[in-house]
């Protein structure tokens, strides 16, 4: 018995062992990237240029971030996308609860005719000419309306929530609450949301990562530059700096080449926010996924 379990210990030091160092060389692949970018746009451009940067800074020097942060429609794009992620998160979060609550419920009549619906609008969709004549025929058209409303709720994020509800949220907890002569309205505002706290996070973390990257609904409904998210102020200053159109934002020497360090820059500006927000809900994140994911 005892040469048993030391085989056994063995074996299970050795697995450990391997599956330690597949996780730690995979953690490295995907650390590196992001540390490169960082130490990038903290570089001077001639050493990213020449290949000299590759783990820290080299000649640290903050231009890029001059040039970039001293364009005031920075800022406003900064407000914009702000307003675009905490209001059309809200939005998605709110209709997605909404709507996935009554698709948990057994007792729904057409269950499954209004699931089949849903789930056809994933594998098919009218497309961006139909869509963006409908937003015409609304009337909101270069309003902030244009980038919220679009895609309001994510299918795939509502069954996920649907699931989880059904997992952690049994029947008899809804006949109890009847009982005692609470409505369904009641119910899903005491019981269902205060339970649901995981999925939330999850959901918006989700919708709030889609929105601070989206850029093709603002290129496409908006006109006016005061309504414009961060990422298309981004772009405008990346094409700019590449046509050395940036020399009169700063005085740069070597203006050719720090178009490369602006790229880095660039991705650390518009990626900061969402790195500071994801440890608050980083602790609900898995456990929402996998119960959410996962019908037993």
């Amino acid at each position: 018995m005892k040469t048993s379990t030391k085989i056994k210990n063995r074996q299970d030091r050795v697995f450990y062992f391997f599956c330690y160092t597949i996780v730690t060389i995979l953690t490295l692949l995907v650390l590196y990237p992001i540390v490169y970018i960082v130490s990038a746009s903290f570089s001077d451009s001639d050493m990213v240029v020449q290949g000299k940067v590759w783990l820290w800074p080299v000649n640290f020097s903050l231009k890029a971030y001059e040039i970039i942060l001293k364009r005031p429609q920075i800022w406003t794009g900064y407000k914009n996308t702000i307003i675009y992620t905490v209001s059309g998160t809200l939005i998605n979060v709110a209709i997605t609860l909404l709507c996935a609550y009554p698709m948990a419920r057994k007792n729904l009549r057409g269950r499954g005719a209004i699931m089949f619906i849903f789930s056809f609008t994933m594998m098919f969709s009218g497309g961006m000419i139909p869509t963006y004549i409908l937003v015409r025929n609304l009337g909101i058209m270069n309003t902030r309306w244009s980038v919220i409303l679009p895609g309001a709720m994510s299918v795939y994020n509502m069954i996920v929530c649907r699931t989880f509800i059904e997992n952690n949220i049994p029947d008899e907890m809804l006949e109890a609450a009847q009982i005692d002569g609470c409505s369904n309205t009641q119910f899903f505002f005491r019981m269902v949301l205060p339970l649901s706290k995981a999925i939330i996070a999850v959901l918006t973390l989700w919708y709030g990562v889609s929105h601070w990257n989206s850029y093709f609904n603002a290129f496409l409904y908006l006109r006016e530059q005061d309504l414009y998210p961060l990422q298309i102020f981004l772009k405008e200053i990346l094409i700019q700096s590449e046509q050395l159109g940036g020399e009169e934002m700063i005085d740069v020497d070597n203006m050719s080449t720090i178009y490369v360090t602006l790229k880095y820059c660039v991705i650390v500006v518009s990626s900061v926010p969402l790195f500071c927000v994801y440890p608050f809900v980083q602790k609900h994140f898995q456990k929402g996924v996998m119960v959410g994911s996962v019908k037993g």
